[in-house]
């Protein structure tokens, strides 16, 4: 009986073949997992750049929440929990987040804060004199470079 070898095919894969698909299926999940990579990456940005706003605008609104003048005619305050006017917080630096008591607030010692009190030019706010306002300028720098400004005014006027 004489076997006839063209109608007998072997089966399984050759090694060629085997090592084209193991390439193709791995530049496959590069390209995936780079998707992956950057979308990771975006998300952890825009947590921070959420997080120094809201510590911009947590400074702002303490600084702005206080006299215009000094009630207690005493220039300068010793310690930021004693802070009753809104000049005193010229100059402050915090390098790390702190709470209006000076403590430090857990989790956010990768935030620095400045803030500047300042006269503003005639005009800023239509006919207010610069001798009745002050422009407050919160900037909030993450240890990523990421920079947040955000500024308000305080009058004399209630």
């Amino acid at each position: 009986m004489a076997v006839n070898r063209g109608t007998c095919r072997p089966r399984g894969f050759t090694l060629i073949e085997l090592i084209v698909s193991i390439a193709v299926v791995a530049v496959a999940m590069a390209a995936i997992l780079g998707v992956f990579s950057s979308v990771a990456t975006r998300s952890a940005q825009s947590m921070v750049e959420m997080q120094a706003a809201q510590i911009a605008s947590a400074y702002l609104n303490e600084v702005l929440l206080r006299s215009f003048a000094d009630p207690d005619a005493n220039p300068v305050e010793p310690s930021r929990g004693e802070f009753d006017d809104v000049g005193d917080y010229n100059g402050l630096v915090d390098v790390g987040v702190r709470d209006q008591y000076n403590q430090p607030v857990a989790g956010l010692d990768r935030y620095d804060v400045a803030v500047r009190v300042s006269t503003p030019p005639a005009g800023s706010l239509g006919a207010i004199a610069p001798s009745d306002m002050r422009l407050v300028t919160v900037t909030v720098v993450h240890s990523t470079g990421l920079t947040v400004v955000v500024s308000g005014y305080r009058t004399a006027y209630p």
